[in-house]
């Protein structure tokens, strides 16, 4: 493991090495060779990414005993001996942020013994799970800036092979799960761990690192950070979207949160106001259905009109008049839904009336003796079904 490239040299870009076998797994194929700078996925750090000679290497894995490079093409017509180039930005930054992963979660047993239960280094956001169920933004703030000291003072950051006998050598931050080829990722003084993971030689080359957000995860805490130049790309976008919410709301950026609160509670009151008075015209509109109705039925057909307004119209109805019989249609695009409500003394079961009209329009509906709702395809007419329902109605009376 030691003599790999990848950990003789974390800064190699690129090198040659002799192919030792080449295959095909589950339809992928691959190349093995006798060394390499490409670092496969593991310990939470994923995969280099980058070429052997023109063949894009897309994936690598370490397994058994042997390093897979998954590449686009065809291998078996590549050379004996091939180059191999590491796409360096990928992997410099997956260098960065697990650097500053090691940086913070040593800031935070250092400062309040949380101590890190797990690490995704993800596309967009580096993760730490921290064995604490609350945390306060002066704790974050804190931990931060410790982080950004030891960044900004440049410390050596070395690596050491030892075996399972010498740990105790060592103040580990946290037990090591291998008994043999011991990877120790040492800043000396501040943090020494158990690591197989590629790291830049000094401190300062992470260059800053910025807690962007947490959230509760059962009995953890997740945080949520960027290194490097991930810092200035969520700067950039930060940049976009504020200077966007400020124009659109015509007030200077550190004016736009208030703002924006403002427009959100004036939008909620107008809201309240609004559906108070589609509740009146509601309650308005059912009064004028009722006097206009003859039979102790209230019949109406409507168009996009939804099965919601349906049933609040209907519950106006049969509270006008609880002798009153509510019977709503209304054709929404291929469909036809309909409400049907009784009032407490109008003696009627709406489940029987809904049970003789669903077949009419293969629908399905449910509710109770009082009321009831259901939808199905427009195989007759809204005007016809609603006949349909006054009909029975009125048998259902004799």
């Amino acid at each position: 493991m030691r003599n790999l490239f990848y950990y003789q040299d974390s800064m190699i870009k690129d090198f040659t090495a002799k192919i030792v076998r080449t295959g095909i797994e589950d339809g992928r194929p691959f190349v093995v060779l006798s060394n390499t700078a490409f670092y496969p996925t593991g310990g939470g750090q994923p995969h280099d990414t980058g070429k052997i000679e023109d063949l894009e290497v897309l994936d690598v894995e370490k397994i058994e005993n042997e390093i897979r490079h998954y590449v686009n093409g065809d291998p078996s017509a590549l050379p004996n001996e091939v180059k191999g180039t590491i796409d360096w930005a990928r992997r410099f930054d997956h260098m960065q942020q697990h650097c500053g992963q090691h940086i913070l979660s040593a800031a935070f047993v250092e400062l309040f013994d949380f101590s890190t239960v797990s690490f995704h280094l993800g596309s967009e956001l580096v993760t730490i799970d921290l064995n604490t169920n609350t945390i306060t933004d002066e704790q974050l703030s804190l931990a931060e800036n410790r982080a950004n000291e030891i960044i900004l003072e440049n410390r050596p950051i070395e690596t050491k092979w030892i075996t399972k006998s010498e740990l105790s050598q060592y103040p580990l931050r946290k037990d090591v799960t291998v008994d043999e080829d011991i990877r120790l990722v040492i800043i000396p003084d501040y943090d020494y761990n158990g690591c197989g993971g590629t790291h830049p030689s000094s401190t300062g080359q992470v260059c800053l690192l910025k807690i962007m957000d947490i959230e509760k995860m059962k009995t953890n805490i997740r945080v949520s950070f960027v290194c490097g130049n991930r810092v200035l790309k969520q700067l950039a976008m930060r940049k976009r979207v504020l200077s966007a919410v400020a124009r659109s709301l015509s007030v200077p950026e550190e004016d736009a949160a208030d703002a924006l609160n403002k427009l959100m509670k004036d939008s909620k009151a107008t809201e309240k106001a609004l559906g108070e008075s589609q509740e009146s015209l509601l309650i308005y509109e059912a009064r004028d259905l009722v006097s206009r109705s003859d039979e102790h039925i209230v019949a109406s057909t409507f168009v996009n009109r939804s099965i919601q307004e349906l049933q609040r119209l209907a519950r106006s109805i049969v509270s006008e008049n609880d002798k009153i019989v509510a019977l709503l249609v209304a054709e929404n695009e291929d469909k036809l839904q309909f409400v049907a409500a009784s009032g407490k003394n109008a003696g009627k079961s709406m489940k029987e009336l809904s049970a003789n009209v669903l077949p009419l329009i293969n629908g399905k509906g449910g509710g109770k003796d009082s009321f009831v709702q259901g939808g199905g395809e427009k195989m007759i007419s809204a005007n016809d079904l609603l006949t349909r329902m006054e009909n029975l109605l009125k048998e259902a009376s004799k």
